[in-house]
């Protein structure tokens, strides 16, 4: 998981203004573009994505990992037996970073068929020795041998609509107080927290705007903080009804540095960053549109855009808005898988990555 973005400097107390000679580049046109196209995001046709929320009433979504000094053991219920989100230990914790990311899905072994081919993962369903507690609708999906997501299925009962989806997960250190601090400034609790031996634990929330997150502490620690690889996922987005609102929540949450970038027509444009990286965008969801709700959205780094959105649909998914190109040289599409699930691609060329100091830098 990667996010080529600028180094910053700057005051915790608000939002600031990018320091001198720091130029957003690419993401002040990725920024402008998600707003312009946060209705097809937010409110597709209805047989693309039903309803604003995944089905979380199953039990049994993957649980992140936490040191046992952290959490006492009689505090979170045991879930299943799940694959680490790093391999091996990484000995690194990046608090507020979106280190990993969940489908739910209707159909797996449809998703597995679609994002296999499309990205190259190597999906492995939880069947042998090592995972023989884990639930048989559960898959991890590797790449160059280390973990990219998890896919968990959800039957859809008759009747019922509900939007298949992918969840991003940002790390914390202690599950118990990042749960708290979320629930004290509004967040909605979904699922958990759960304790998932091998993993560590995890809780699904709705931000206080309704935007689903997870938060996730690694029991083998996060991914380092390395430029993303094609099949990767190199960037994070939220867009939401109250931009202010929603990148205060986060800042208190995670300990973000706040940087406003100049504003759209009617909308704003924020970055949330620590001290080294930044993490996510914050923007505005346009006014005025039916079924439109607040809402992340990931990205994932390609070698070609325009090649994979036409790979999309050839593969049964659809393309909900084509390959465009920003005014900074990033070339980037929104899309669905067969079931609906929406996610970005990104096409984003190394040269266009500066170093410290001039730019973009990349954690996975």
């Amino acid at each position: 998981m990667t996010n080529p973005m600028q180094f910053f400097s700057g005051s915790r107390a608000g939002c600031q203004q990018p320091s001198p000679g720091v130029r957003p580049r690419a993401w002040l046109g990725l920024a402008a573009w998600l707003v312009a196209v946060a209705p097809a995001i937010a409110a597709p046709p209805p047989a693309v994505l039903a309803q604003p929320a995944p089905d979380l009433s199953a039990p049994a979504l993957p649980a992140p990992a936490l040191p046992a000094a952290e959490l006492p053991a009689a505090e979170l219920p045991t879930g299943p037996a799940l694959p680490p989100i790093v391999a091996g230990d990484s000995g690194e914790h990046h608090p507020g970073k979106m280190v990993f990311a969940e489908l739910v899905t209707s159909d797996l072994a449809g998703a597995t068929r679609f994002y296999g081919t499309l990205f190259g993962w190597r999906i492995e369903p939880l069947a042998d020795a090592r995972a023989r507690h884990a639930p048989s609708n559960y898959a991890q999906a590797m790449l160059g041998g280390h973990p990219v997501a998890g896919m968990v299925e959800r039957p859809i009962p008759p009747g019922e609509h509900r939007q298949p989806s992918w969840i991003s997960f940002f790390a914390v250190t202690d599950m118990r107080a990042a749960r708290q601090l979320a629930e004290e400034h509004g967040a909605r609790p979904l699922l958990g927290p759960h304790r998932i031996p091998g993993r560590g634990a995890q809780a699904v929330l709705a931000d206080p705007q309704g935007a689903v997150f997870a938060i996730i502490a690694s029991q083998h620690g996060d991914p380092p903080d390395l430029p993303a690889d094609p099949g990767e996922w190199i960037w994070s987005a939220l867009i939401t009804t109250d931009p202010d609102a929603a990148a205060g929540f986060y800042q208190t949450l995670f300990d973000y540095e706040v940087f406003e970038l100049p504003p759209s027509p009617g909308a704003q444009h924020l970055i949330l960053a620590d001290a080294a990286y930044a993490r996510a965008s914050v923007n505005t969801l346009p006014a005025g549109q039916p079924g439109q709700h607040s809402h992340w959205i990931s990205f994932i780094r390609v070698a070609d855009a325009a090649a994979t959105a036409a790979r999309v649909t050839a593969l049964g998914g659809r393309v909900l808005e084509p390959p465009r190109m920003d005014r900074h040289g990033a070339r980037v599409a929104l899309v669905a898988d067969p079931q609906g699930a929406a996610f970005g691609v990104m096409e984003w060329r190394d040269e266009d990555t500066p170093g410290p100091g001039d730019g973009a830098a990349g954690a996975k």
